[in-house]
């Protein structure tokens, strides 16, 4: 592994990053990689299998939303 220093890092910064740390039960050096790979290599989403997901979902709930009946409120003016 590669180990890298950061200088002249702002208190408020730092304080912000080990509240982070804390609330995610993480060490401060855990957080800080977290929060480098959300921005530096994020994990790409598979549209298609995350929708095929919530409309498998969905059929399970009571009431089953149509892709049909979505598209008929939304036609009629509802968000």
């Amino acid at each position: 592994m590669i180990t890298m220093t950061l200088k002249d890092m702002p208190r408020a910064m730092h304080m912000a990053l080990k509240h982070r740390a804390r609330q995610n039960g993480r060490s401060l050096n855990k957080e800080a990689l977290v929060c480098l790979e959300t921005v530096v290599a994020p994990t790409r989403v598979d549209v298609h299998a995350l929708l095929a997901g919530i409309r498998q979902h969905r059929a399970t709930l009571p009431g089953r939303l149509s892709d049909r009946l979505i598209h008929e409120a939304q036609n009629a003016g509802r968000p």
